[in-house]
């Protein structure tokens, strides 16, 4: 029982924005697919962490859930700032119940385990400029992610973060995200959002004695990847 993470699929399969007009999303669904069934099992898990679907309401949004629901493995669905099917967690978890999407599990303000192993946790994450909109939202972040993080420590497992925002980008530092890390004693977060060009200003390695990962779809290579 192993855990994968894969984030930005940008799942687009009964609307018109398919990533396919952006450099290196060619076949994109297909190969996404191909690289999931090889590596991830039925008993396996994969975390998503945000920009699942460009639907804009849970209805748009089922063929989209449905392919993610036919791959092997339960998925752990995180929001990212694309998701605007996102809605409350009682309608969420009523939708995927009455389609039978079984193996789709949305993670906010809470933790799931896995292989009696990890405690999965985090938060979209947010912005760090000084608009006074985006520090509000972005205090709103950080202490949900820190009730993910209790909430994780509480089951006894290692809590791995996951995010949407990068916590740290191109020499810049997110400090009300990264506080919480650091005063929560965080090993490891994985996070997505950074596409094409700005792959090379993601980081990527430890800081602060956290290690930090891009799981965005193109920097995977359309691979989900080990979480070790």
């Amino acid at each position: 029982m192993s855990l994968y993470v894969i984030s930005d699929p940008h799942l687009s399969l009964t609307t018109d924005k398919s990533m396919t007009v952006f450099p290196g999303w060619n076949d994109y669904v297909m190969r996404l697919e191909k690289q999931w069934r090889q590596l991830v099992t039925s008993e396996d898990t994969v975390v998503l962490a945000g920009d699942i679907s460009w639907a804009m309401t849970l209805d748009d949004a089922l063929e989209d859930f449905r392919f993610l629901h036919a791959l092997p493995g339960r998925k752990l669905l995180f929001k990212g700032n694309h998701d605007y099917w996102w809605c409350t967690r009682r309608k969420m978890d009523s939708f995927f119940e009455e389609n039978g999407l079984s193996s789709l599990t949305v993670v906010h303000n809470d933790a799931v385990t896995v292989d009696e192993r990890f405690a999965v946790c985090g938060s979209r994450g947010w912005f760090y400029d000084d608009a006074e909109d985006n520090v509000k939202i972005l205090r709103r972040e950080a202490e949900r992610l820190r009730t993910s993080i209790r909430a994780a420590k509480q089951t006894g497992l290692e809590p791995v973060v996951f995010l949407h925002y990068p916590p740290l980008f191109d020499g810049r530092v997110c400090e009300e995200i990264t506080d919480v890390l650091k005063a929560e004693g965080i090993k490891r977060c994985y996070y997505g959002h950074v596409h094409g060009a700005g792959i090379r200003q993601a980081f990527e390695g430890e800081w602060e004695g956290i290690a930090f990962r891009l799981t965005s779809c193109d920097a995977l290579r359309f691979c989900p990847l080990l979480i070790p």
